[in-house]
Protein backbone atom coordinates (compact mmCIF):
# COMPACT_ATOMS: atom_id res chain seq x y z
CA UNK A 1 0.00 0.00 0.00
CA UNK A 2 1.36 3.42 -0.97
CA UNK A 3 1.97 5.64 2.04
CA UNK A 4 0.08 8.90 2.22
CA UNK A 5 2.01 11.96 1.07
CA UNK A 6 1.24 13.44 4.50
CA UNK A 7 3.89 11.21 6.06
CA UNK A 8 6.61 11.59 3.43
CA UNK A 9 9.61 13.94 3.75
CA UNK A 10 9.87 17.27 1.97
CA UNK A 11 12.04 20.37 1.98
CA UNK A 12 11.06 24.01 2.44
CA UNK A 13 14.03 26.14 1.46
CA UNK A 14 16.91 25.03 3.70
CA UNK A 15 14.59 23.23 6.13
CA UNK A 16 14.18 19.45 5.81
CA UNK A 17 10.88 18.06 7.11
CA UNK A 18 10.46 14.41 8.11
CA UNK A 19 6.76 14.63 7.22
CA UNK A 20 4.28 17.19 5.93
CA UNK A 21 2.31 17.65 9.15
CA UNK A 22 3.05 21.20 10.31
CA UNK A 23 2.16 22.54 13.75
CA UNK A 24 0.44 25.86 13.15
CA UNK A 25 1.30 28.91 15.27
CA UNK A 26 -0.92 29.24 18.34
CA UNK A 27 -0.73 31.84 21.08
CA UNK A 28 -0.75 30.11 24.49
CA UNK A 29 0.38 32.97 26.78
CA UNK A 30 2.76 30.94 28.93
CA UNK A 31 5.76 33.32 28.83
CA UNK A 32 5.70 35.59 31.91
CA UNK A 33 7.87 38.64 31.39
CA UNK A 34 7.68 37.86 27.65
CA UNK A 35 10.46 35.26 28.05
CA UNK A 36 9.84 31.61 27.07
CA UNK A 37 10.84 29.33 29.95
CA UNK A 38 11.33 25.63 30.61
CA UNK A 39 7.59 24.92 30.37
CA UNK A 40 7.53 26.35 26.85
CA UNK A 41 10.53 24.22 25.89
CA UNK A 42 8.78 21.10 27.22
CA UNK A 43 5.59 21.95 25.31
CA UNK A 44 7.33 22.27 21.94
CA UNK A 45 9.59 19.26 22.52
CA UNK A 46 6.48 17.12 23.14
CA UNK A 47 5.30 18.10 19.64
CA UNK A 48 8.63 17.61 17.84
CA UNK A 49 7.27 14.77 15.69
CA UNK A 50 5.65 17.45 13.51
CA UNK A 51 7.50 17.87 10.24
CA UNK A 52 7.80 21.53 11.20
CA UNK A 53 6.71 23.55 14.22
CA UNK A 54 5.79 27.18 13.69
CA UNK A 55 5.96 28.84 17.10
CA UNK A 56 3.37 31.06 18.66
CA UNK A 57 3.48 34.70 17.61
CA UNK A 58 6.67 36.25 18.99
CA UNK A 59 7.17 40.00 19.04
CA UNK A 60 10.12 41.78 17.41
CA UNK A 61 9.78 44.80 19.71
CA UNK A 62 8.30 45.96 23.02
CA UNK A 63 5.47 47.81 21.27
CA UNK A 64 4.44 44.63 19.44
CA UNK A 65 3.61 42.64 22.60
CA UNK A 66 -0.11 43.37 22.62
CA UNK A 67 -1.22 40.25 24.49
CA UNK A 68 -0.50 39.17 28.04
CA UNK A 69 2.42 36.77 28.57
CA UNK A 70 3.44 36.27 24.93
CA UNK A 71 7.14 35.88 24.08
CA UNK A 72 9.48 38.23 22.29
CA UNK A 73 12.69 37.97 20.28
CA UNK A 74 14.27 41.33 21.08
CA UNK A 75 16.17 40.84 24.36
CA UNK A 76 19.10 38.63 25.40
CA UNK A 77 16.89 36.80 27.93
CA UNK A 78 14.37 36.00 25.20
CA UNK A 79 17.09 34.71 22.90
CA UNK A 80 18.33 32.40 25.65
CA UNK A 81 14.79 31.22 26.31
CA UNK A 82 14.33 30.33 22.65
CA UNK A 83 17.75 28.67 22.60
CA UNK A 84 16.48 26.19 25.20
CA UNK A 85 13.33 25.61 23.13
CA UNK A 86 15.34 24.98 19.94
CA UNK A 87 17.67 22.58 21.72
CA UNK A 88 14.76 20.64 23.22
CA UNK A 89 13.01 20.29 19.85
CA UNK A 90 16.19 19.38 17.98
CA UNK A 91 17.03 16.75 20.61
CA UNK A 92 13.79 15.01 19.59
CA UNK A 93 14.62 15.31 15.88
CA UNK A 94 12.21 18.15 15.18
CA UNK A 95 12.39 21.37 13.19
CA UNK A 96 11.09 24.70 14.47
CA UNK A 97 10.77 28.22 13.08
CA UNK A 98 9.83 31.30 15.06
CA UNK A 99 6.79 33.26 13.98
CA UNK A 100 7.53 36.99 14.16
CA UNK A 101 4.33 38.80 15.12
CA UNK A 102 3.87 42.48 15.80
CA UNK A 103 0.33 42.96 17.12
CA UNK A 104 0.06 46.60 16.04
CA UNK A 105 -3.30 48.07 17.06
CA UNK A 106 -4.42 44.76 18.59
CA UNK A 107 -3.01 45.31 22.07
CA UNK A 108 -3.38 47.01 25.39
CA UNK A 109 -0.82 49.03 27.39
CA UNK A 110 -1.56 46.89 30.46
CA UNK A 111 0.04 43.95 28.62
CA UNK A 112 3.03 45.90 27.32
CA UNK A 113 5.11 47.06 30.28
CA UNK A 114 4.54 50.72 29.45
CA UNK A 115 4.99 50.49 25.66
CA UNK A 116 2.56 52.27 23.36
CA UNK A 117 -0.08 50.68 21.12
CA UNK A 118 0.69 51.73 17.53
CA UNK A 119 -0.73 51.11 14.09
CA UNK A 120 -0.72 52.39 10.50
CA UNK A 121 -3.46 54.90 11.38
CA UNK A 122 -5.20 56.10 14.52
CA UNK A 123 -8.18 53.80 13.92
CA UNK A 124 -9.41 51.60 16.77
CA UNK A 125 -10.21 47.96 16.04
CA UNK A 126 -13.57 46.71 17.24
CA UNK A 127 -13.33 44.42 20.24
CA UNK A 128 -11.79 43.97 23.64
CA UNK A 129 -8.44 42.73 24.92
CA UNK A 130 -7.72 40.44 27.86
CA UNK A 131 -5.43 42.04 30.43
CA UNK A 132 -4.33 40.93 33.90
CA UNK A 133 -7.04 43.32 35.13
CA UNK A 134 -9.77 41.74 33.01
CA UNK A 135 -11.25 42.49 29.60
CA UNK A 136 -10.76 46.09 28.41
CA UNK A 137 -11.67 47.95 25.22
CA UNK A 138 -8.98 48.14 22.56
CA UNK A 139 -7.40 51.60 22.69
CA UNK A 140 -6.94 54.07 19.86
CA UNK A 141 -3.51 53.27 18.39
CA UNK A 142 -1.05 56.04 17.71
CA UNK A 143 -0.24 56.30 14.01
CA UNK A 144 3.36 55.35 13.30
CA UNK A 145 5.68 57.98 11.86
CA UNK A 146 7.66 57.09 8.74
CA UNK A 147 10.84 56.91 10.82
CA UNK A 148 9.14 54.48 13.21
CA UNK A 149 7.97 52.33 10.31
CA UNK A 150 11.54 52.04 9.07
CA UNK A 151 12.69 51.18 12.61
CA UNK A 152 10.05 48.44 12.89
CA UNK A 153 11.18 46.92 9.60
CA UNK A 154 14.67 46.77 11.08
CA UNK A 155 13.21 45.20 14.25
CA UNK A 156 11.71 42.34 12.21
CA UNK A 157 15.11 41.73 10.60
CA UNK A 158 16.87 41.78 13.97
CA UNK A 159 14.31 39.39 15.43
CA UNK A 160 15.08 37.01 12.56
CA UNK A 161 18.80 37.24 13.33
CA UNK A 162 18.03 36.61 16.99
CA UNK A 163 15.94 33.56 16.08
CA UNK A 164 18.82 32.04 14.12
CA UNK A 165 21.27 32.95 16.88
CA UNK A 166 19.00 31.09 19.30
CA UNK A 167 19.19 28.00 17.10
CA UNK A 168 15.73 28.13 15.54
CA UNK A 169 15.61 26.80 11.98
CA UNK A 170 14.20 30.00 10.53
CA UNK A 171 11.28 32.39 10.86
CA UNK A 172 7.79 32.98 9.57
CA UNK A 173 6.73 36.60 9.06
CA UNK A 174 3.18 36.93 10.40
CA UNK A 175 1.31 39.03 7.84
CA UNK A 176 -2.07 37.47 8.65
CA UNK A 177 -4.96 37.58 11.13
CA UNK A 178 -5.20 41.32 11.59
CA UNK A 179 -1.75 42.05 13.01
CA UNK A 180 0.52 44.90 11.93
CA UNK A 181 1.53 43.84 8.40
CA UNK A 182 -2.10 42.83 7.72
CA UNK A 183 -3.23 46.19 9.15
CA UNK A 184 -1.07 47.98 6.59
CA UNK A 185 -2.63 45.86 3.82
CA UNK A 186 -6.24 46.52 4.85
CA UNK A 187 -7.83 49.83 3.81
CA UNK A 188 -10.12 49.89 6.86
CA UNK A 189 -7.06 49.91 9.17
CA UNK A 190 -4.68 51.90 6.95
CA UNK A 191 -5.86 55.33 5.83
CA UNK A 192 -2.43 56.90 5.45
CA UNK A 193 -1.82 59.46 2.73
CA UNK A 194 1.94 58.92 2.41
CA UNK A 195 3.62 56.15 0.42
CA UNK A 196 2.64 53.57 3.07
CA UNK A 197 -1.09 53.92 2.34
CA UNK A 198 -3.72 54.51 -0.33
CA UNK A 199 -3.06 52.33 -3.39
CA UNK A 200 -2.61 48.58 -3.19
CA UNK A 201 1.07 49.06 -4.01
CA UNK A 202 1.47 51.45 -1.10
CA UNK A 203 -0.52 49.34 1.37
CA UNK A 204 1.56 46.28 0.46
CA UNK A 205 4.83 48.20 0.85
CA UNK A 206 5.25 47.41 4.58
CA UNK A 207 4.66 43.65 4.17
CA UNK A 208 7.16 43.48 1.32
CA UNK A 209 9.73 45.65 3.08
CA UNK A 210 9.55 43.44 6.18
CA UNK A 211 9.90 40.32 4.02
CA UNK A 212 12.86 41.77 2.10
CA UNK A 213 14.64 42.86 5.29
CA UNK A 214 14.10 39.45 6.87
CA UNK A 215 15.42 37.62 3.80
CA UNK A 216 18.46 39.91 3.73
CA UNK A 217 19.06 39.26 7.43
CA UNK A 218 19.10 35.44 7.47
CA UNK A 219 18.91 34.24 3.86
CA UNK A 220 15.94 33.14 1.73
CA UNK A 221 16.08 29.47 2.69
CA UNK A 222 15.08 30.17 6.29
CA UNK A 223 12.19 32.58 5.69
CA UNK A 224 8.48 31.99 5.24
CA UNK A 225 5.48 34.29 5.39
CA UNK A 226 1.87 33.77 6.47
CA UNK A 227 -1.14 35.56 4.98
CA UNK A 228 -4.89 35.16 5.49
CA UNK A 229 -6.94 36.49 2.55
CA UNK A 230 -10.55 36.98 3.54
CA UNK A 231 -10.09 36.41 7.26
CA UNK A 232 -11.99 39.18 9.11
CA UNK A 233 -10.30 38.40 12.44
CA UNK A 234 -9.27 41.48 14.42
CA UNK A 235 -11.58 43.74 12.42
CA UNK A 236 -9.87 43.46 9.03
CA UNK A 237 -11.80 44.31 5.84
CA UNK A 238 -10.77 44.78 2.22
CA UNK A 239 -13.46 45.40 -0.42
CA UNK A 240 -11.00 44.55 -3.24
CA UNK A 241 -9.49 41.43 -1.75
CA UNK A 242 -8.64 39.57 -4.95
CA UNK A 243 -6.82 42.59 -6.42
CA UNK A 244 -4.84 43.08 -3.20
CA UNK A 245 -3.63 39.50 -3.06
CA UNK A 246 -3.09 39.21 -6.82
CA UNK A 247 -0.61 42.06 -6.47
CA UNK A 248 0.94 40.61 -3.31
CA UNK A 249 1.35 37.10 -4.73
CA UNK A 250 2.95 38.51 -7.89
CA UNK A 251 5.42 40.42 -5.71
CA UNK A 252 6.15 37.24 -3.74
CA UNK A 253 6.98 35.61 -7.06
CA UNK A 254 9.78 38.14 -7.59
CA UNK A 255 11.45 37.07 -4.33
CA UNK A 256 13.24 33.94 -3.21
CA UNK A 257 12.04 32.51 0.12
CA UNK A 258 11.23 29.12 1.63
CA UNK A 259 7.44 28.91 1.93
CA UNK A 260 4.11 30.71 1.82
CA UNK A 261 1.68 29.76 4.60
CA UNK A 262 -1.99 30.35 3.76
CA UNK A 263 -4.77 30.66 6.29
CA UNK A 264 -8.23 31.98 5.65
CA UNK A 265 -11.89 31.69 4.93
CA UNK A 266 -13.38 31.30 1.47
CA UNK A 267 -13.10 34.81 -0.03
CA UNK A 268 -14.74 34.06 -3.38
CA UNK A 269 -11.62 32.98 -5.25
CA UNK A 270 -9.32 29.97 -5.00
CA UNK A 271 -6.53 31.29 -2.76
CA UNK A 272 -4.10 28.33 -3.02
CA UNK A 273 -4.47 28.15 -6.80
CA UNK A 274 -3.89 31.89 -7.20
CA UNK A 275 -0.98 31.87 -4.74
CA UNK A 276 0.70 28.91 -6.44
CA UNK A 277 0.26 30.34 -9.93
CA UNK A 278 1.48 33.84 -9.14
CA UNK A 279 4.10 33.25 -6.44
CA UNK A 280 5.53 29.91 -7.49
CA UNK A 281 6.22 29.19 -3.80
CA UNK A 282 5.81 25.99 -1.84
CA UNK A 283 2.55 26.34 0.07
CA UNK A 284 1.63 25.34 3.60
CA UNK A 285 -2.16 25.14 3.79
CA UNK A 286 -4.00 25.72 7.06
CA UNK A 287 -7.61 25.91 8.20
CA UNK A 288 -9.89 23.14 9.49
CA UNK A 289 -8.01 20.19 8.02
CA UNK A 290 -8.52 16.54 8.92
CA UNK A 291 -6.47 13.67 7.52
CA UNK A 292 -8.75 12.96 4.55
CA UNK A 293 -8.84 16.56 3.36
CA UNK A 294 -5.10 16.96 3.96
CA UNK A 295 -4.32 13.89 1.87
CA UNK A 296 -6.65 15.00 -0.90
CA UNK A 297 -5.11 18.46 -1.19
CA UNK A 298 -1.56 17.08 -1.12
CA UNK A 299 -2.41 14.47 -3.76
CA UNK A 300 -3.97 17.19 -5.93
CA UNK A 301 -0.78 19.25 -5.68
CA UNK A 302 -2.51 22.16 -3.97
CA UNK A 303 0.11 22.42 -1.24
CA UNK A 304 3.46 21.07 -0.05
CA UNK A 305 2.45 20.59 3.60
CA UNK A 306 -0.63 20.92 5.82
CA UNK A 307 -0.72 22.86 9.09
CA UNK A 308 -2.88 21.74 12.01
CA UNK A 309 -3.58 24.06 14.92
CA UNK A 310 -5.98 23.13 17.71
CA UNK A 311 -5.54 19.34 17.18
CA UNK A 312 -1.91 19.71 18.30
CA UNK A 313 -2.96 21.13 21.68
CA UNK A 314 -4.40 17.91 23.08
CA UNK A 315 -2.52 15.55 20.77
CA UNK A 316 1.23 16.14 21.17
CA UNK A 317 1.92 13.14 18.90
CA UNK A 318 -0.57 14.25 16.23
CA UNK A 319 1.36 12.84 13.23
CA UNK A 320 1.27 9.35 14.73
CA UNK A 321 -2.41 9.66 15.60
CA UNK A 322 -3.17 10.73 12.04
CA UNK A 323 -1.07 7.87 10.69
CA UNK A 324 -2.99 5.34 12.81
CA UNK A 325 -6.33 7.03 12.17
CA UNK A 326 -6.71 7.19 15.95
CA UNK A 327 -9.43 9.19 17.62
CA UNK A 328 -8.13 12.61 18.59
CA UNK A 329 -8.21 13.82 22.19
CA UNK A 330 -10.31 16.94 22.82
CA UNK A 331 -8.59 20.02 24.27
CA UNK A 332 -9.71 21.95 27.33
CA UNK A 333 -10.62 25.35 25.91
CA UNK A 334 -10.53 26.94 29.36
CA UNK A 335 -6.75 26.43 29.48
CA UNK A 336 -5.88 27.67 25.98
CA UNK A 337 -4.44 30.97 27.24
CA UNK A 338 -2.34 31.60 30.32
CA UNK A 339 -1.83 29.39 33.34
CA UNK A 340 0.62 26.59 33.96
CA UNK A 341 1.15 23.00 32.82
CA UNK A 342 -2.56 22.18 33.04
CA UNK A 343 -3.95 22.03 29.53
CA UNK A 344 -0.46 22.71 28.15
CA UNK A 345 2.07 19.94 28.80
CA UNK A 346 -0.17 17.38 30.56
CA UNK A 347 -1.80 15.80 27.48
CA UNK A 348 -0.61 12.21 27.10
CA UNK A 349 0.69 10.65 23.88
CA UNK A 350 -0.72 7.40 22.53
CA UNK A 351 0.38 4.20 24.21
CA UNK A 352 3.11 2.45 22.25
Amino acid sequence: MTESLLFTPTTLGDIKLANRVVMAPMTRSRSPGNVPGTLVAEYYAQRASAGLIVTEGTSPSANGVGYAWIPGLYSPAQVEGWRAVAQAVHAKGGRIVGQIMHTGRIGHPDNMDGAEVVGPSAITAKGEMFTPGGMKPLPVPRALTEAEIEALIADFAQAARNAVEAGLDGVEVHAANGYLPNQFLAPNANQRTDHWGGSIENRARFVLAVLDATIAAIGPGRVGIRVSPGNPFNDIADPDLEATYTYLFKEFGKRDFAFLHLFGTQPGFDVPALAAKLSGKKLILNGGYDRARAEADLAAGRGEAIAFGVPFIANPDLPERLRRNSELAKPDTATFYGGDAKGYTDYAPLAA
